[in-house]
């Protein structure tokens, strides 16, 4: 049903915008017609006696070459056909999209029509392209390797965070699952997921790792079948691939067994009844499957002496499991006279074999197997597991318990953000409070019995002890992402989203080099060329330019009321141009190096939203898009003028090319896409590739331009949402995209390429025949 009223939306918004394209074209055919008019009378006396002498010689000439041509056919009914072939010919150029190959001179209004959810929209082709039809579109030579994911999963996901032998963090985010080299500070990645990863778990051998994803869909809407990868830690090679096809919507937890050195793995899976399966790691084959219970299930773990024993725990509930020759048993773990919580949200072993439940009143419950006390269990309470004690934790949630070597435990809370160390009979010895910046805690894993990482609910990764406190070493956004902005001339980029964080980011250190909070949603930002200052636009019509050194908010505005979404300098700065939601694009004065802003103008001519614009080369125009898929030409120097004949601004060169319509960029564009499939779209500065960010997760690298449909291109994964934005580094080294729901940032490192310009690109014609996509980039 949502789905449906969301199309009907989109159809009401069309047929809204079409509307109102067709009014304001008859208002503007009501005002020319007369002048056209007066325009062709006085034409028709000028020409009239030119006219009929021309007229008079073509059927001078048209005789003559009849007469020849029948002399040299002799035959009139071969005479006859070739005539016949020649008009049936002539039929067919007309109705195919006009090219310039068609005529032995230039055609001043050469176009082709590409059609987005049933509406033309007209391209001319530029004056250098001298025969269309043989373009041969190729992928660029160029290619893209990941070289750094920024953010980190914490906001959702529990058990998420481990360290392994060699010195690295593995932690997930998106369709990765990232290795951090903590000390050395580099990346690697783990990547044959398809779509996002859920959950997380380290063999026993700390080699193996388990790492199960969510089913998520396909471009067409088709549901891609959720799985369970384990992999070599150290090769990053794929061992088993289990479940595919079992598991319904995703997967939520995975444990590995220890007793018998992690023969076994168990998995929960997101279906209601929340599948609890037992899998032969080795054979990659099913050994046993219960249904768990309706309500949410947050951890599934062996009993470490025993892999017939598994625990579940989640909303209302702690089950305890036996295994027995395939078929599963379960008891309930009874509160008795203790409080029943909402949630048990984690559980350890202890030492002894007891089981360590964290819970949402703040509680941490020892469970035994002790004599069962029938008068305050009741009957049916034999060989249960019981609360032997409780402790009180934290205030607010427990939300995760890590054992420690020599029997100590660590407890992390929610509401206090404390982590507290306790000894091995639970008499608390040491705690410390993570600042609030970074949220709660939701992970702790233990990295030498001192040092330790903290993963957080605001999407922090945390180094340090409790002496000498926690620094974040990785950071990222808590929400739904689209502002994106290069620097100009450093290896620095900005970023923006709902979660009111403008960020500042290091392509060479890969670092957040500094972050701010704003009280609205920031949608989209635009560096000034000279790279002192940035300009954010938000959500609520406002928006603010700031230094980059001082962070200091040095000139703001409002236009408007509706949301912001571009903001776009003329090449040399002395123009700022701002992209609404209501339509308008406002255009301001720049002065005093991008820290003065007046009013100059402002652009009235779309009927929908402003989606993307780019300024000419020489600042004097602006190409823009808009939500119901229009392209219109302004003259800025003119005073904002609409420039009503389109056609004029065929060969004009654009400093930047973001804007996903337009003749350059036309190949980028699937058969049967609605206009919305494609988010973004970034020219690099060398007019050599383009890369597009799409609806379906994936980042594209085409060659530029490509202005042919099935254009073909590289394609690469990662992103576990719609890629909302893509943007090239100064230098065209690096590409970075970002996601929307999936709060991440891939930094991508541009490889190969030549010489050659665009323009020469665009005016030859390959002999090449098409080549078809390039196959799925292989593991970094």
């Amino acid at each position: 049903m949502e789905v449906r009223l969301q199309a009907q939306e989109d159809e009401i918004t069309l047929l809204k915008s079409s509307l109102a394209d067709a009014l304001r074209r008859i208002r503007l055919h009501d005002q020319l017609l007369p002048i056209l008019k007066q325009q062709l009378i006085c034409l028709y006396v000028d020409i009239q006696p030119v006219f009929t002498w021309k007229l008079t010689l073509i059927s001078v000439l048209w005789c003559s070459r009849v007469r020849r041509n029948s002399e040299k056919l002799g035959n009139p009914e071969r005479q006859r056909k070739r005539l016949d072939k020649k008009a049936a010919s002539s039929a067919n150029l007309l109705t195919r999209s006009p090219s310039l190959e068609n005529s032995h001179f230039p055609m001043p209004f050469a176009s082709i029509k590409m059609f987005i959810r049933g509406r033309p929209i007209t391209m001319y082709i530029p004056s250098n392209i001298q025969n269309y039809e043989d373009l041969k579109m190729e992928p660029p030579s160029e290619r893209l390797e990941l070289d750094w994911v920024y953010g980190y999963r914490g906001r959702d996901c529990r058990a998420n965070l481990y360290f392994l032998p060699s010195g690295e963090a593995v932690y997930f985010i998106a369709c990765v699952v990232v290795l951090y080299h903590i000390n050395n500070r580099t990346q690697r990645h783990y990547r044959k997921h398809t779509d996002c990863v859920r959950c997380l778990t380290l063999h026993p051998d700390k080699v193996r790792v388990a790492s199960g994803q969510t089913a998520g869909v396909d471009k067409d809407g088709k549901p891609l079948q959720p799985c369970v990868h384990i992999w070599d830690s150290t090769t990053l090679v794929t061992l088993q691939q289990i479940g595919l096809g079992t598991f319904q919507r995703g997967v939520a937890s995975v444990a590995f067994s220890v007793a018998d050195s992690g023969a076994f793995l168990c998995v929960i899976d997101d279906s209601n009844e929340h599948m609890l399966s037992v899998w032969d790691c080795n054979k990659g084959t099913k050994h046993a499957e219960v249904k768990s219970t309706n309500e949410a299930v947050f951890a599934v773990d062996f009993n470490p002496s025993d892999s017939t024993n598994i625990i579940t725990c989640g909303k209302s509930h702690v089950y305890f499991w036996t295994l027995n020759t395939g078929q599963f048993t379960k008891k309930q773990g009874i509160f008795g006279k203790y409080k029943k919580p909402k949630f048990i949200q984690c559980f350890v072993f202890s030492l002894t074999g007891d089981v360590l439940t964290g819970d949402s009143e703040g509680n941490i419950l020892t469970w035994g197997k002790s004599a069962a006390d029938v008068k305050t269990l009741g009957k049916g309470a034999k060989e249960t597991f019981q609360i032997m004690r409780q402790t009180r934790a934290h205030e607010g949630s427990v939300f995760t318990l890590c054992t420690l070597q020599g029997g100590g435990l660590l407890s992390g809370g929610g509401k206090d953000r404390k982590i507290i160390r306790w000894s091995a009979d639970l008499a608390p010895e040491r705690e410390c409070e993570i600042p609030e910046k970074y949220g709660a805690v939701r992970t702790i894993a233990d990295v030498d019995g001192e040092e330790l990482l903290v993963g957080t609910t605001r999407n922090a990764v945390l180094r340090g002890t409790f002496s000498d406190g926690f620094v974040a070493i990785v950071q990222g956004h808590v929400d739904e992402m689209w502002g994106l902005a290069t620097h100009p001339s450093q290896n620095i980029f900005l970023t923006c989203g709902h979660d009111r964080q403008v960020c500042l980011w290091n392509t060479e250190e890969h670092k957040l080099d500094w972050c701010i909070t704003l009280e609205e949603y920031g949608l989209c930002a635009g560096f000034c060329p000279n790279g002192s200052v940035v300009s954010v636009g938000l959500s609520t019509g406002r928006w603010m330019v700031l230094d980059l050194l001082t962070r200091e908010v040095v000139s703001e505005s409002t236009d408007g009321n509706e949301q912001l979404s571009v903001m776009r300098y003329s090449p040399d700065g002395s123009f700022l141009a701002v992209g609404s939601h209501d339509n308008f694009i406002y255009i301001y004065n720049v002065t005093e190096s991008g820290r003065r802003y007046t009013r100059f103008g402002k652009c009235n001519g779309h009927s929908s939203f402003i989606t993307h614009l780019d300024w000419s080369k020489d600042g004097k125009y602006i190409m823009s898009n808009s939500g119901d898929y229009e392209i219109l030409y302004w003259d800025i120097a003119a005073g904002c003028k609409l420039l009503r004949n389109r056609y004029e601004s065929k060969d004009r060169e654009w400093a930047s090319y973001t804007c996903v319509l337009g003749f350059h960029v036309m190949g980028v564009w699937l058969e049967g896409s609605d206009g919305t499939d494609i988010n973004a779209l970034c020219r690099s500065h060398s007019e050599r590739v383009v890369a597009v960010a799409d609806d379906f997760c994936k980042v594209h690298l085409f060659q530029y331009p490509c202005p042919k449909p099935k254009a073909p291109s590289h394609k690469y994964d990662g992103h576990g949402s719609h890629v909302t934005n893509v943007c090239f580094t100064h230098s065209d080294s690096h590409l970075l995209s970002m996601g929307g729901k999936d709060t991440c940032i891939l930094q991508w490192r541009v490889m190969g390429g030549g010489s050659g310009d665009s323009r020469e690109r665009l005016g030859s014609v390959s002999a090449s025949s098409t080549s078809t996509n390039s196959p799925e980039p292989a593991t970094s």
